[in-house]
């Protein structure tokens, strides 16, 4: 332990302190966590009532949390560190499609629904019909992965925000793809959308002078066997906010053509009921467990 706590002792004070048995990688994390932390401290001066203000921010983050909410995740989503995770963790590796963040709003499970069955419960907004397929890197179709999707609906809310507007689940589905590795399902084409802008995360964007938007999207959540699970987005070509996403998740590669179609025998082939619809294609690249490290 060192001798006396100084600007320039103090993260040697507390990396010493961690006992003989800590966790290695428990041990790595902290120490370089220490080492910044105090960094930071002593390049901004911190003042006490700084350091305070910061102590009271992050309590009402949390506070802002329950079930439906997560607000540190929001946090960490606008500060750029749930993009800059999320791409150290997968790292994409030849054509592999393209990582994500997660978002705070995948808080309720998925409902199991059937191929082509549609997502959308409230009837409202431009049909849309989505198509796709998961195949591995090689090029070979991946049977029976299962496909996790979840959206904001033509007014740019989830189903969790407006629980006295939508139903349960609107916007959401669990599918497994067919033999094929091909799945699709109905829906409306998503809105642009503000995050929650009513608690402590709100305030910061503010105060930074930015917007809280995110361009239109649809999250997925893919598992295949033998491959590593991937969380990704596909943004609405053309959407408001396509180039300024709040979050930092919009990657070119994922950015869809909703296209119109007219056509009566394809909205009859997709029961959709009507033209014109919008209809947008998903080509899901898995990466091989192990592949590329």
């Amino acid at each position: 332990m060192a001798t006396d706590f100084t600007e320039e002792t103090a993260a040697d004070a507390v990396i010493e302190s961690f006992g003989p048995d800590t966790d290695p990688r428990l041990r790595e994390i902290l120490t370089s966590l220490v080492r910044h932390l105090h960094a930071f401290a002593r390049e901004v001066e911190l003042t006490i009532p700084e350091w305070e203000y910061a102590i009271q921010f992050l309590t009402r983050v949390g506070q802002r949390c329950d079930d439906e909410r997560q607000e540190f995740i929001l946090l960490s989503d606008v500060l750029g560190m749930s993009m800059l995770t999320e791409t150290i963790s997968n790292r994409k590796f030849g054509v592999a499609t393209e990582s994500t963040v997660l978002g705070p709003f995948h808080v309720v499970e998925s409902p199991v629904r059937s191929l082509g069955d549609n997502i959308d419960l409230v009837g409202t907004g431009t049909p849309c019909v989505i198509t796709g397929r998961v195949v591995s890197v090689d090029g070979s179709r991946i049977p029976g992965a299962t496909i996790d999707v979840w959206q904001a609906n033509d007014q740019g809310f989830y189903d969790v925000q407006q629980p006295d507007v939508q139903p349960r689940a609107n916007g959401r589905g669990l599918f497994t793809a067919d033999a094929n590795g091909e799945f699709w399902f109905r829906t409306v084409v998503p809105s642009y959308y503000p995050i929650p802008t009513d608690g402590p995360v709100g305030e910061l964007l503010i105060a930074t002078g930015r917007h809280a938007f995110r361009p239109a999207h649809i999250h997925f959540i893919v598992n295949a066997p033998g491959h590593r699970p991937l969380t990704t987005h596909m943004f609405v070509a053309g959407s408001k906010y396509i180039e300024s996403d709040t979050v930092f998740a919009v990657k070119k590669s994922l950015v869809a053509d909703f296209e119109e179609v007219t056509d009566p025998a394809l909205a009859e082939e997709w029961k959709v009921g009507k033209v014109p619809f919008s209809h947008a294609d998903f080509e899901i690249i898995m990466q091989p467990e192990g592949h590329g490290q």
